[in-house]
């Protein structure tokens, strides 16, 4: 059995109200009171999510409204640096030559800014014919030819700049690139400010020509 003082404890929790005098007594009464407890017992509020949502979202909006009044200055005015750096998708006035290379020929075609044709000629027109249309030597003196027609018609005065523009990769790409290095581009090379290429590379696609076979 238990000492004495440890029951005088038990007792001492529990309530002494009688079980008669407890039925007449309402509900609220009836919960079980906190030993070795001295605060005022008290329900919780009934809180309402919909106001601290509100409140919440309304600092959050606040707080961001703050901060980008405050980092708005960093940004500089549109107009004030508009025109420090070029885009490179911005092409300025310049001339195109382009090379067109495959295994059967070469054309060489210059245009304007606007991409009008200025001259356009081919191994064919100098007076190669037939299999000679694709030779190296064929396209070394078609890039002499346009070289010198753009001198005669006195095209060279009016190009500024230049854009070689590569398509194919047949022996007429090697063979011009060396007559623009050689001295028959001497007056056009210096005015060279970009190179680019547009082969054209399939990927997938419909079925490709059968190769042909020889022999």
């Amino acid at each position: 059995m238990g000492s004495p003082t440890a029951m005088r404890a038990f007792r001492s929790l529990q309530p002494s109200i009688c079980a008669s005098c407890r039925s007449s007594l309402p509900n609220q009464s009836l919960a079980p009171l906190r030993p070795f407890s001295s605060s005022v017992r008290s329900h919780a509020r009934d809180a309402s999510p919909r106001g601290s949502l509100d409140q919440t979202l309304g600092a959050v909006a606040h707080n961001f409204k703050r901060a980008s009044d405050d980092f708005g200055n960093m940004i500089p005015p549109s107009g004030k640096f508009a025109n420090l750096v070029k885009q490179e998708w911005e092409e300025d006035l310049r001339h195109h030559l382009h090379i067109y290379s495959h295994k059967h020929n070469t054309h060489i075609t210059l245009s304007k800014p606007n991409r009008d044709s200025l001259i356009s000629v081919s191994c064919g027109n100098i007076g190669f014919r037939k299999a000679g249309r694709g030779t190296y030597d064929a396209a070394y003196q078609l890039a002499a030819f346009v070289m010198s027609r753009i001198q005669d018609k006195g095209l060279l005065p009016d190009i500024e700049k230049l854009e070689l523009i590569y398509r194919g990769f047949g022996p007429g790409r090697e063979a011009v690139t060396k007559a623009i290095l050689g001295s028959e581009g001497k007056y056009l090379r210096d005015k060279i400010v970009k190179l680019s290429d547009s082969t054209r590379l399939k990927f997938g696609g419909t079925r490709s020509k059968k190769p042909r076979r020889l022999g």
